[in-house]
């Protein structure tokens, strides 16, 4: 275990006792305690996973994307999938239910914690809507919630409920049936309403509200979302910067702001891109289309120290819960941009090795001790998922903030 100055909040102390079938302490016994999973959520948008959970495209393409699942899989433990409602539910009454409950379930067979995104937003909404009256879409909006949120309960509990609120009522690109509702409803009216839905059908999910805008607007909107009493479980910042990164200073001045409501914090849409800048005089990120974005060795080498510097400052925030990148390759990326951890080609990139490092070995717990006369032994390490190996014994046990002491039968 590496760096852990400055993680105090992140660690927890244990005492565990060792008995054997007959209850005697398990005495001057070396034991050897590895965490094998961080409390802290790590994550990627990785819609590729539905290829591989299917098993729905051609052998060679689902060996590449297998190859691609196995790479994240040997870093991450969070994942955030798809359900706009344009791409999920292109024809009314005919959402892809199955296709991304399989996907969900493939990666919580695989100790991933999965995020659905999103569940209201005005941009690839059902297009259908737009023939409902306000009333109708409201109405629809609340049961694609119930239906989604109960069907996927125990697989996805983790949801982005609505997203993009501050620009949702003035949203003027084109016609659609969220803006129209959001517009009737004001912005924590809004928000009040899909909180309010999803919280029934699934009381103990973790709900966010999620924005890209930082601004003063955001702080506004969530003081007002306080104030009217609405459960928000975390604040979602995205923070995508394909305009370049966002630097020390203005990370920390961010979390600074968005901690004065004591709410976790989630980097739920994180970018840095391994190729050149977008010009800084492009307001909406969508408006930037290249034929080609390529990844360099030069701005490879920049991306990793980004992502190294950036990962570190979250990590050490008290309040920070989970950083979600948000591609994980650059195969398939939003707007083509090289902001994958992993080549086109599935090869990884320095940040990937660098966050590998950080995650796998420097923020990581793997001591050694041996049991005292009572058969006990302490330790200190960070939160999460651990295993306990004596002699050819194994014992799986968890790290949390209140750890008491715990008896272990090593049969």
């Amino acid at each position: 275990m590496g760096h852990t100055n400055g993680l105090s909040h992140r660690m927890a102390s244990k005492t565990i006792k060792l008995v054997d079938e007959g209850g005697n302490p398990v005495v001057g016994k070396e034991v050897v305690l590895t965490q094998t999973n961080h409390k802290f959520l790590f994550g990627c948008g990785i819609f590729d996973a539905i290829d591989v959970a299917n098993k729905n495209v051609p052998a060679d393409r689902l060996a590449f994307q297998e190859q691609k699942l196995d790479l994240f899989l040997d870093v991450f433990n969070q994942a955030t999938l798809p359900f706009y409602w344009a791409m999920f539910e292109p024809k009314k009454g005919k959402p892809r239910t199955k296709e991304l409950k399989a996907t969900a379930q493939w990666l919580k067979d695989r100790n991933i914690d999965v995020k659905g995104h999103p569940l209201c937003w005005h941009t690839l909404t059902a297009p259908w809507l737009l023939d409902m009256s306000n009333e109708e879409i409201l109405k629809a909006q609340f049961a694609r919630i119930e239906r989604d949120v109960l069907d996927f309960k125990g697989l996805i509990d983790t949801w982005d409920v609505i997203n993009e609120v501050v620009i949702m009522p003035i949203f003027d690109k084109y016609d659609n049936g969220i803006t129209r509702i959001s517009k009737v409803l004001g912005r924590v009216g809004i928000i009040k309403e899909m909180f309010a839905k999803t919280r029934e059908c699934n009381p103990n999910a973790t709900l966010l509200l999620n924005d890209f805008n930082t601004s003063i607007n955001y702080e506004i909107l969530i003081d007002g979302c306080l104030n009217a009493g609405i459960p928000i479980d975390a604040i979602g910042i995205q923070s995508h910067q394909h305009q370049g990164y966002w630097g020390r200073e203005k990370l920390e001045e961010i979390l600074d702001r968005f901690s004065h409501f004591g709410l976790p914090i989630h980097f739920t849409e994180n970018t840095l891109t391994s190729g050149h800048l977008m010009p800084p005089e492009i307001v909406d990120l969508n408006d930037y289309q290249v034929a080609d974005w390529p990844s360099t060795p030069e701005f490879e080498e920049r991306q990793a120290k980004e992502v190294e510097e950036m990962y570190s400052i979250l990590f050490k925030h008290p309040l920070v819960e989970a950083i979600t990148t948000w591609s994980f390759s650059d195969d398939g990326a939003w707007l083509g941009a090289p902001a994958g951890f992993i080549r086109k080609d599935n090869s990884p990139k320095p940040s990937y090795k660098v966050l590998k490092k950080l995650i796998k070995e420097d923020w990581n717990t793997n001591v050694t001790c041996k049991t005292d006369d009572n058969g006990t032994l302490s330790f200190e390490g960070l939160l999460g998922d651990y295993e306990l190996v004596c002699e050819d014994k194994k014992v799986s046990f968890k790290l949390d903030k209140d750890a008491e002491t715990e008896q272990m039968l090593i049969l």
